[in-house]
């Protein structure tokens, strides 16, 4: 299983971003897919995450802005960032696998991650 994460880029405070991540091997349909996040000098953060029957998960620092979606045909993983944040820049990673529910926010039990993509959000 490989995943391809996209659509980083700089933007400024109060802006939006998309981004993708491509699930191309596996059964797309049965894995949660997760997005988590690393600034410099920080821990790795949980962001979002999407059950394959699309039940979502959200970070406290970002409910109510960032939205997970998934497009099953596609085996697409969507992240729509709005209204984004200094703190919001880092560097953001997907991931797939069979979390069980204890497992979807720490990053243990995705068994797959893509290479990262980088959100700058200028002040």
């Amino acid at each position: 299983v490989q995943l391809q994460a996209s659509g980083g880029g700089l933007v400024q405070a109060g802006g939006s971003l998309r981004l993708s991540c491509v699930v191309s091997g596996g059964t797309f349909r049965e894995y949660s897919v997760g997005w988590f996040r690393q600034a410099p000098e920080k821990e790795r953060e949980f962001v979002a995450a999407i059950r394959w029957y699309s039940i979502q998960y959200y970070g406290d620092s970002v409910k109510g802005r960032f939205t997970i979606s998934r497009d099953n045909a596609g085996s697409i993983i969507y992240l729509q960032m709005s209204n984004l944040k200094p703190d919001d820049t880092a560097l953001y990673y997907c991931a797939a696998g069979r979390p069980i529910t204890s497992q979807i926010r720490s990053g243990s039990g995705y068994g797959y991650w893509g290479q990262g993509t980088q959100v700058t959000v200028s002040s």
